[in-house]
């Protein structure tokens, strides 16, 4: 992790929290230059955990040529001489043709095409470092599933207000990918998203291979909250898993979370087929339902009674889940998208419940029953709805909101 000392990255920090506007007017963002792809076009892929490394596999099994960059240069030596990340994918043989290195600048000369894995609360400190050595027209890939804790921002956003770059030269890629599966090459899938459907399908050939296939959207959106959200859900199954509760309780959790996460997605422009697809549904069913996940292994760990400090310090990796609850029910307030489901997740956060009482599918705001669907294929949705009933509620009360706030 880049240290807090740089000035440069301060400075960074204490821009004003606009979300998805660019904060940079003195650099101009350059010409869309789109690199050439063939076989052997060399990309980077920065951060070396489980889910970096194992793309750098998919990338390399694809045809690419992949340099791999490791903050540690214990790890970066091992990956680049033995083959193996002994550290986050054990027993794992990696590609001969892959590279490592310790050494930023070395990992993205000449680099085409930049695929980023680091936790997503520092990805803003790793951009600024990244700057000076970013090749002209260079494309962009997140391959993060989390939001900026301090402003909210999506991981796109993130890139765009820290770096001049075009925003068609950014993309996000999401879908059911557990990285130790992938890593034994069980055959899987994933969606690719970018504003520009060029860059979309420039990035989904270089990671397809003959156990691993991109698809491509242009709802960048969907895709980055549904990868968000997903794992929030993660951790309240985890939850249930942990304190004993069976497959009913974890199909209604599995099943209204994908509501909420969609009428989220919806409220913030997101297309609600995306939510339907592999970055929604596929992605929300292999984190609920596998060991392999960490936010569910964080929330079984929360379920059998550790506490938010412990189950942290247990856990090798990040769990981007448990650092997103409390932006994204800051923004879900600002939509008026009511998420019971992540309430109670962030209860058992603060151990204001306890993990046996968490029941959020049971959770209405009324004792009359209620459409099984939040969203209205005629209406858009009932966020838009209740965004339009508390501006008359507060239109109604004098501007003061409605007497239930």
């Amino acid at each position: 992790m880049p240290s807090p000392a740089c000035s440069k990255t301060c400075a960074v920090r204490r821009r004003p929290k606009n979300a998805g506007i660019p904060a940079s007017t003195t650099r101009k963002r350059p010409a869309v230059l789109k690199p050439k792809i063939h076989p052997g076009t060399r990309v980077a892929v920065l951060g070396a955990g489980s889910w970096g490394t194992t793309f750098s596999k998919i990338l390399v099994d694809g045809g690419a040529d992949v340099v791999l960059w490791a903050r540690r240069p214990e790890l970066a030596r091992e990956i680049h001489e033995a083959r193996r990340n002994s550290d986050y994918l054990s027993g794992i043989n990696l590609p001969v043709g892959l590279r490592a290195t310790p050494d930023l600048q070395k990992a993205l000369a000449g680099a085409k095409v930049v695929f980023i894995s680091v936790p997503s609360q520092t990805l803003r400190d790793n951009l600024v470092l990244m700057e000076p050595f970013l090749e002209p027209g260079v494309i962009l890939v997140s391959l993060m599933k989390g939001v900026e804790r301090s402003t909210g921002m999506r991981m796109s956003e993130v890139i765009a207000e820290t770096l001049p770059i075009a925003p068609e030269h950014i993309a996000a890629i999401s879908g059911p990918n557990l990285a130790l599966e992938i890593a034994r090459e069980q055959p899987t899938a994933a969606v690719v998203s970018s504003l520009s459907m060029e860059t979309a399908h420039i990035v989904a050939k270089l990671a397809t291979n003959r156990y691993f296939r991109s698809y491509v959207n242009t709802d960048v959106i969907g895709t980055e909250f549904g990868g968000v959200l997903k794992n929030l859900i993660a951790v309240a199954i985890g939850i249930v898993d942990g304190v004993g509760y069976g497959e009913n309780t974890k199909a209604s959790i599995i099943t209204r979370g994908l509501v909420e996460m969609t009428d989220f997605a919806v409220a913030y422009g997101a297309q609600p087929e995306t939510l339907s697809g592999l970055a929604g549904l596929g992605d929300l069913i292999a984190t609920c339902t596998s060991p392999l996940s960490r936010n569910n292994t964080a929330g079984r760990l929360l379920g059998q009674g550790y506490s938010i400090h412990d189950v942290v310090k247990q856990m090798q990796q990040t769990t981007e889940g448990l650092a997103s609850v409390g932006p994204i029910l800051d923004l879900a307030r600002a939509k008026g998208v009511d998420m019971p489901i992540v309430e109670q997740v962030r209860q058992v956060l603060d151990g204001t419940l306890n993990p046996r009482d968490i029941a959020p599918h049971l959770t209405t705001e009324s004792s009359e029953p209620q459409g099984e669907r939040n969203i209205d294929d005629s209406h858009g949705g009932t966020a838009f709805w209740r965004s339009v009933k508390r501006t008359l509620d507060q239109l109604r009360h004098g501007g003061r909101g409605s007497r239930r706030d």
